[in-house]
């Protein structure tokens, strides 16, 4: 299931406290999702990241107690006391079958030792799949039955809708847009440390954003998402000389159009960042005009790729016309 059904289905779930196990590849951002629900419900997240975790880090510390002479669990300080919120439990699959066992019981009866999970909280845990070459141990069946499972597929239209939301570099966007299969390179039967994902992409980001010289930027990159991605990743981005003056676009509608599949890419989504950082009406009304002769299949990208970002332009007279000329497209 792509990341934008996933949401919408864990939100309902998670207001009915339904237990939900989220499967997936590493680095593709299962957690992200997780974290992002509560911030848009405006509730409490607290990520335990399970395999780190020894059996009395869950259960709680023994002690002696005088008045009742019997022993008593101290709870641990990082599990909820009171409000709601999402309890991600990450990395479950990692953990130890003893760590397992003490997650059982606060997923099936709410409570572990002393503690009882507060009622406004949802569990929501995730892990990698077994071929994917991390570490895992075979979840034990009456465990997985507590849970509703659903695995994350990587969805480039997601993808990108995240990373103009997130203002990713627009190099990356483009090359994305281009390169769709490097978004996710990642082979459970190779042996290479570095590779692309979600994840890597975000610290390629970083590494543009970084005063990192020229000359260490290959081996910077390739150390994020390989060698193979990297130089290609910079071959494209000498593209982005050859764009036509997007700030003039936006301006008055005028600008270079170019044949070449690259160069396309790179515009089309050179345009997007560019209005979104910029909506106006006069902006939107240019961009539509110098789309109408750009090459059918990238004019409709820059559309549908304003649209999954929120743009409204239904009420403009430049989009009527846009729809006229490219309504066979949009069928």
């Amino acid at each position: 299931m792509k990341a934008s059904n996933l949401t919408k289905t864990i939100q309902s779930l998670v207001e009915q406290k339904v237990p939900t196990f989220l499967w997936g590849a590493p680095g593709i951002g299962k957690s992200s999702i997780v974290k992002q629900i509560s911030q848009e419900k405006n509730i409490g997240f607290i990520d335990l990241r399970l395999a780190l975790m020894d059996p009395t880090d869950l259960k709680g510390i023994p002690f002696y107690d005088k008045e009742s002479h019997t022993a008593l669990w101290a709870p641990p300080a990082f599990l909820p006391s009171e409000g709601e919120g999402i309890l991600f439990l990450d990395e479950l699959n990692s953990a130890p079958p003893s760590v397992q066992a003490s997650a059982y019981q606060l997923i099936l009866d709410r409570k572990v030792g002393e503690y009882v999970l507060p009622d406004g909280w949802a569990i929501v845990a995730a892990g990698n799949r077994e071929g994917d070459r991390g570490l895992t141990y075979r979840m034990p069946s009456p465990l997985a039955n507590r849970f509703v499972h659903f695995e994350m597929e990587v969805d480039v239209d997601d993808w990108k809708f995240w990373a103009y939301k997130k203002e990713i570099d627009e190099r990356i966007i483009a090359y994305i847009s281009y390169k769709s299969e490097h978004l996710f390179t990642f082979d459970a039967k190779s042996d290479v440390k570095s590779f692309a994902t979600p994840r890597s992409w975000e610290y390629v980001n970083s590494i543009l954003k970084s005063s990192i010289s020229q000359e260490l930027l290959l081996d910077a990159l390739s150390g994020a998402v390989g060698k193979d991605v990297a130089v290609g990743f910079l071959s494209f981005c000498k593209v982005m000389n050859k764009l036509p003056d997007i700030k003039n676009i936006l301006a008055c509608a005028k600008g270079k159009y170019s044949q070449e599949v690259d160069v396309l890419y790179a515009l089309s989504t050179g345009l997007v960042s560019a209005l979104l950082k910029e909506n106006t009406e006069q902006n939107l009304d240019n961009l539509l005009n110098y789309t109408l002769e750009l090459k059918s299949e990238f004019a409709v990208m820059v559309v549908q790729d304003l649209q999954r970002n929120g743009v409204k332009m239904e009420h403009s007279e430049v989009f009527k016309k846009w729809v006229r000329k490219f309504a066979y497209l949009l069928e």
